[in-house]
């Protein structure tokens, strides 16, 4: 079925996590009340990413406040909503996304698995993939640099599951001093994206935060928005603004390839589709 998307590329500050809820329900709202049935939101975006507060301030999913707020931000607007949250389980941190269906209830959890290793000191590495059936269609959950895991092994494997879209919650950042006109942002992410998605004609469509990092190992880094989403023929279908005060929703029609039941032939399914691209 088709349905409209919206990517909610929100300014996120670091360590602030109950003003990041705030705004986080206001664009919610926004998107519902224009008409979208999903919301995609940016990876961690209670506290920020490798922010030193998600040490101390991580909360559980789904008791947490993070994930009860967003919760409840989706049965107030009736919409699926998908985002990025700080998580704690025991001693552990993780990088996590959430699915929320218009009910508010938890439909799947991702841990992010391709941390990068400055990361590493602050999130443990998740262990397994998820892919599961919606009314919007089937939905695999991936974050950020899961992207760009060797072979692209991870967004592949959300393709051999079944995944019709794959969502993922990102927080993009460039050097403070970092000239878009001179070195337009975004190629790491199409190379990334556009082949798994013409190879199993399955939409990728990531959401990243913007604002200043004001704390940990990337601090005086900018995250710089440029959400892209790619559609099952591998090609773009938008892309974002640039910058650090270019928080926006942006709104993407999407309607999933269907996909060959298990035991179908997909020889001939492969056989019938564009060559990949990319």
């Amino acid at each position: 079925m088709k349905f409209k998307a919206a990517l909610v590329q929100m300014r996120v500050e670091g360590g602030k996590k109950r003003e990041n809820l705030q705004r986080a329900r206001k664009l919610i709202a926004a998107a519902a009340g224009a008409g979208a049935r999903l919301a995609l939101l940016p990876e961690t975006m209670d506290l920020g990413w490798t922010h030193p507060a998600s040490q101390s301030e991580a909360e559980p999913i789904p008791d947490g406040l993070p994930f009860q707020t967003l919760a409840g931000a989706a049965a107030e607007s009736r919409i699926f909503v998908c985002a990025g949250l700080t998580e704690s389980d025991g001693k552990r941190i993780f990088n996590s996304a959430v699915l929320i269906d218009p009910r508010g209830r938890l439909l799947a959890r991702h841990r992010k698995v391709n941390e990068l290793a400055i990361g590493q000191a602050y999130y443990a590495a998740g262990d397994r993939l998820t892919v599961i059936q919606t009314e919007l269609g089937s939905v695999g959950l991936m974050i950020c640099a899961d992207a760009f895991a060797r072979d692209r092994v991870l967004s592949r494997s959300l393709g051999y599951l079944g995944a019709e879209i794959i969502l993922s919650p990102c927080a993009w950042a460039v050097p403070g001093e970092h000239d878009n006109a001179a070195e337009p942002y975004g190629d790491t992410w199409r190379k990334s994206y556009r082949p798994v998605a013409a190879e199993f004609s399955t939409w990728i469509v990531g959401t990243s935060s913007v604002g200043p990092i004001n704390g940990g190992p990337w601090a005086g880094r900018k995250c710089i928005g440029c959400s892209l989403a790619v559609g099952p023929d591998g090609r773009e279908v938008l892309q974002g603004p640039y910058g650090v005060d270019a928080e926006t929703i942006l709104y993407l029609d999407i309607e999933p390839v269907a996909r060959p039941a298990r035991g179908d032939s997909w020889m001939e399914y492969w056989k019938n589709r564009p060559e990949s691209i990319g």
